[in-house]
């Protein structure tokens, strides 16, 4: 699984899970014979755990969206001086490009055939 399905799939993963939580929390306090005080300690500490680990979630979250756009800087950075570079190459006189595109013997690249004969 490549990083940006796990990344998408956070979200109902986390709600999932709290639901989960809530109705875990509502079947133990229907079904479990302990007294009201000590029910609401055990459902305290249950959500206190659920938020622990939703802020854990959320950090992950954070740092994976963080990561992302420092990737997107630096691909955007990368476009942008590839861009420059081809514009910078049109721009040159094409006297200049057509003496860069020669081979060493001064035959222009172009005009050798396949297996590297002159064509004759």
């Amino acid at each position: 699984m490549n990083q940006e399905n796990t990344n998408s799939s956070m979200g109902p993963m986390l709600l999932t899970f709290i639901a989960g939580v809530a109705v875990g929390a509502v079947i133990t306090a229907l079904v479990t014979p302990k007294s009201g005080p000590e029910l609401r300690g055990d459902l305290k500490d249950a959500a206190a755990r659920a938020r622990r680990k939703a802020a854990d979630l959320a950090r992950g979250a954070s740092e994976a969206m963080d990561d992302l756009k420092e990737r997107s800087r630096l691909a955007a950075a990368d476009l942008k001086r590839g861009i420059t570079d081809s514009v910078t190459h049109l721009k040159q006189p094409a006297k200049a490009r057509s003496s860069a595109a020669s081979g060493p013997d001064g035959v222009p690249v172009g005009a050798m055939g396949w297996d590297g004969s002159d064509g004759g």
